[in-house]
């Protein structure tokens, strides 16, 4: 796959501290970056813009599905044949992408999982696998960490995938879909990096998900 037809894709809300860093590593394995700001209300947008990548804007904050689903649909119709997700927290390592792209080329999706160890909060270890297990029963996908936002998929894959939802649950809407259309799937490991432990899905943001799961298989 030519270097010109893969593009990252991150999110970012009130990312300024964080932003430079991961647009500078990314840099190294990509060309074609575009920093989706959840209407920050930091300076996120401008380190984006001084960095030279593509950086698009949503006037107020609708949801970590909602940036991506900007990101990715600019992507696509810019040319994009591969997608690359990747949080803006400095919670993946850019230098990890080129493993994704190696097994994006016998699979539609790849997703990435965390190792356990201890960094990993009680609390969030305990709710993945409530979510993991429920993701198994419901869709027959057996994934090791289905919270996970690091992931790369096709062009073809991404218009069979596309979600509705705007917050977390996306990323569960997602295997969802996987699921349904029967796509061929990878898991690959991922470093385990937490630098900010009050970022990311929430109890209530699990409760919500499995419930939207159920919903889904039942009404789709």
């Amino acid at each position: 796959m030519k270097k010109a037809n893969i593009w990252v894709v991150i999110p970012a809300y009130n990312e300024e501290r964080n932003i430079g860093r991961i647009i500078k590593k990314t840099k190294r394995y990509v060309d074609k970056i575009i920093v989706v700001d959840d209407g920050s209300k930091d300076k996120t947008s401008d380190v984006a813009i001084r960095n030279k990548v593509i950086s698009l804007r949503h006037i107020v904050n609708l949801g970590k599905g909602a940036a991506i689903k900007t990101g990715c649909d600019f992507a696509v119709k810019s040319g994009a044949e591969a997608l690359i997700l990747l949080d803006a927290d400095a919670q993946h390592d850019p230098s990890e992408i080129p493993n994704f792209l190696k097994n994006l080329e016998n699979a539609d999706i790849v997703f990435g999982y965390r190792k356990r160890s201890k960094q990993m909060p009680l609390i969030l270890r305990y709710g993945n696998w409530f979510i993991n297990k429920a993701t198994k029963l419901l869709y027959n996908l057996n994934l090791r960490d289905t919270q996970c936002g690091y992931r790369a998929l096709t062009r073809k894959a991404y218009k069979k995938i596309r979600w509705i939802a705007s917050d977390y649950s996306m990323e569960s809407e997602m295997i969802a879909n996987v699921g349904k259309m029967n796509l061929k799937y990878k898991e690959i490991p991922i470093q385990t990096i937490y630098s900010d432990k009050y970022k990311g899905t929430t109890v209530l943001d699990g409760i919500k998900i499995v419930f939207n799961m159920i919903w889904w298989k039942l009404t789709r």
